[in-house]
């Protein structure tokens, strides 16, 4: 067991950052048990590899960094279809605003789970866990400007889903048109 260095500052946060980076998973998988897993195995090999961490101040988007990697590789093995269920979402109490409220969260989860997963991931990056675009530029390995367009198109259809509330899919892939 290590006791110093990198591995000593990752586990004094582990308290501070896990409920977040559980609340990341949770947006891309939908799926406690999986949510689980993917932030257990982020943290497992944010452990192994913790000489790797060379300023403890980045460690949130080390940890981001690992967790999209961990969750693309699991992807391309299962390739599975996410499903929402509407049990394992977080309760709210009968008053009539929580439950308001609780509607309003729930048009928000169900219109993120309908964006493509690229957009879907840049957008908990920066408004879930309030990386800056470089940071999630790093923790995904895509440019900069990748960034910005994914996010701004995923706001844009995220708006459109709240408003008009049609959740045809949009094409993923980019069409060539001659």
């Amino acid at each position: 067991m290590i006791l110093f260095g990198p591995a000593k500052a990752i586990r004094k946060r582990y308290n501070e950052l896990n409920p977040r980076l559980y609340r990341l998973a949770w947006s891309w998988c939908h799926d406690v048990d999986k949510a689980q897993d993917l932030v257990q195995e982020t943290w497992a090999k944010a452990l192994e590899h913790s000489k790797q961490l060379q300023d403890a101040e980045k460690l949130l988007p080390w940890l981001s960094s690992i967790m999209v990697n961990l969750h693309r590789d699991s992807h391309r093995r299962k390739q599975d279809h996410l499903d929402i269920d509407n049990d394992e979402l977080v309760g709210v109490d009968n008053t009539l605003d929580n439950i308001n409220r609780g509607n309003d969260i729930q048009r928000v989860r169900d219109a993120v789970s309908h964006l493509p997963e690229d957009q879907r991931m840049v957008l908990t990056l920066v408004d879930l866990m309030e990386l800056s675009y470089s940071q999630v530029a790093d923790a995904m390995g895509i440019p900069i400007g990748t960034v910005m367009s994914r996010l701004s198109r995923s706001r844009r259809r995220l708006r459109e889903l709240l408003e008009t509330g049609d959740k045809t899919e949009v094409p993923t892939g980019i069409r060539r048109v001659k």
